[in-house]
């Protein structure tokens, strides 16, 4: 490794986090939730998850923008339904009280919903799909955010940068997870090639003109571009869709308009979706479970990579031998205890 790098093990990323967010006055269990997803980026080398986003939390906490010691209320609203209000805390609180809820739920009903209201979402989908993988279940999540992203022949932002995730359980010690952007790239890709002085790739954006952009700056400037034209744009208005309206909350549109130029994370709700097997197939589950194995060896068979395997890879990695980050990004978050 050279000056360039630094190596800090994960609890040493755990201490960093937990010292920045408690120096910015959120509260313990707030601290805690968040440091875990923020650990959970680094360690599965996912750079514009990991300690980057530090810088992210603190500007938002300094913008007021988020409750720091938010308390999330669970609503039980139906056999199948529930809602979390997180108060305007970080989304992670809220989610980590309805998961067991949710959980409970689908194994009674076979199928549950979880819609997160009033949250501040700033981190990926994946953990949270993992996490109800983890209970045996298929997991679908979606979230808007700010209106950063132009539909497909449009040239203003309108669309968040929308993720959509889904987990599927399996055998063994990792579930089958996807978790992607429908804009191109994730808004924090461009935010790191910015800080690095480096071109984006075409495609990623445009300038506050419409006209097709590689520096950074402008495309932050002016609007990301969805993944796939049409298709990416689709699928960007089904997110605002139904983790907006149909929970009762934010657009993106609205998020960034209720944002009013402060700069902090985007502000609104998330949709969680929980499928248990044993619901469709009784005591047979475990039997079609692995026969969905085939379709996994299929894959892998041919040469080509399952969605997440890379970010399993270096889960395994790092937990050996912790994580490497640049010396700028260290100094810069080292920064926030001042």
């Amino acid at each position: 490794m050279n000056d360039e790098y630094i190596r800090l093990s994960l609890d040493e990323v755990a201490a960093l986090s937990r010292d920045i967010l408690s120096h910015h006055g959120l509260a313990p269990q707030h601290v805690e939730a968040v440091t875990a997803t923020i650990v959970a980026g680094e360690r599965d080398e996912c750079a514009s998850h990991g300690i980057y986003r530090l810088l992210v939390c603190a500007n938002t906490l300094k913008t007021g923008k988020v409750v720091k010691d938010a308390v999330p209320v669970v609503h039980d609203i139906a056999p199948a339904l529930l809602r979390v209000d997180a108060g305007g805390g970080f989304a992670q609180a809220a989610f980590a009280r309805g998961l067991p809820m949710l959980v409970d739920k689908a194994r009674t009903n076979g199928i549950a919903a979880l819609g997160i209201n009033h949250c501040v979402h700033f981190a990926a989908l994946w953990p949270e799909v993992e996490a109800v993988a983890a209970a045996g279940l298929v997991a679908f999540a979606c979230t808007p955010s700010h209106a950063w992203v132009a539909p497909a022949g449009g040239t203003k932002p309108l669309f968040g940068t929308n993720p959509i995730a889904f987990g599927w359980p399996r055998p063994g010690a990792y579930p089958y997870v996807f978790d992607f952007a429908t804009s191109a790239v994730a808004r924090g890709e461009i935010e790191l090639h910015r800080r690095a002085g480096k071109p984006i790739p075409e495609g990623w954006g445009i300038d506050a003109a419409g006209r097709p952009t590689t520096d950074a700056r402008a495309a932050l400037d002016g609007a990301m571009l969805t993944f796939g034209g049409h298709k990416g744009s689709a699928l960007a208005t089904m997110v605002e869709l139904i983790a907006g309206p149909l929970i009762g909350d934010l657009t993106s549109a609205e998020s960034i308009a209720l944002d009013d130029g402060a700069g902090s994370s985007p502000i609104g709700g998330e949709f969680i979706l929980a499928i248990d097997p044993a619901g469709f197939l009784g005591a047979e589950a475990a039997q079609h479970i692995e026969r969905a194995e085939a379709v996994f060896d299929a894959i892998v068979g041919q040469g080509a990579r399952l969605p997440s395997l890379r970010r399993f890879d270096a889960r395994a990695r790092s937990l050996a031998n912790g994580v490497q980050v640049t010396r700028r990004l260290y100094e810069d978050v080292q920064a926030l205890l001042g």
